[in-house]
């Protein structure tokens, strides 16, 4: 069984990222990753975790449509996830989607979320996305703007005192990368 403190201990071999398997821990893993980010931090504006069912719903209706849904690995225990969904629900926004990435508590500065990323990016354009949106919340930490800057992410925008969450107004930053152009 998956717990956050497992997630946290340190391997000498780099991540395996592959695609999220339903029906197997992957799912688990993926529930209490973000539990952790729902009920410490502001990083998403979820405020009731997702079950391993609603986790379960969303990979299936990602995969559905092709697009990617990816955990990292090191010695059998996944340590963070990333997937792309649908940036808007009306048609002609069909070609740009929206990125996710979280690590474990304890699994960040490591690399893995970089990796993550980078393979996100390759699937999502093999599957025809054309940009890539990241709404990254504005927590008072850099690490996920500067990922995203790294891996060729523009800022496009803030969006200032749009969710409520732990008695704070926060706002969102929202970055883009052309999935046609190299980084």
């Amino acid at each position: 069984m998956f717990t956050i403190a497992e997630s946290a201990q340190v391997s000498a071999h780099p991540p395996i990222i592959r695609p999220v398997k339903p029906g197997s821990s992957d799912l688990v893993a993926v529930t209490a990753i973000m539990a952790h980010y729902v009920e410490h931090t502001v990083a998403t504006f979820n405020e009731v975790p997702p079950s391993a069912d609603d986790w379960a719903q969303r990979c299936a209706e990602l995969t559905a449509h092709g697009l990617p849904f990816l955990v990292a690995e090191t010695g059998g225990e996944v340590l963070g996830f990333a997937y792309v969904a649908p940036w808007r629900p009306r048609s002609a926004y069909r070609y740009t989607v929206e990125n996710t990435v979280y690590l474990a508590p304890g699994a960040t500065g490591r690399g893995i979320g970089t990796a993550l990323l980078e393979e996100l990016i390759d699937r999502a354009a093999a599957a025809g996305c054309r940009q890539m949106i990241a709404v990254i919340a504005d927590t008072g930490s850099p690490a996920s703007a500067q990922l995203h800057q790294r891996l060729g992410f523009v800022d496009a925008g803030r969006l200032r005192a749009v969710g409520f969450k732990h008695g704070r107004w926060i706002d969102t930053r929202l970055m883009q990368r052309d999935l046609t152009a190299s980084p």
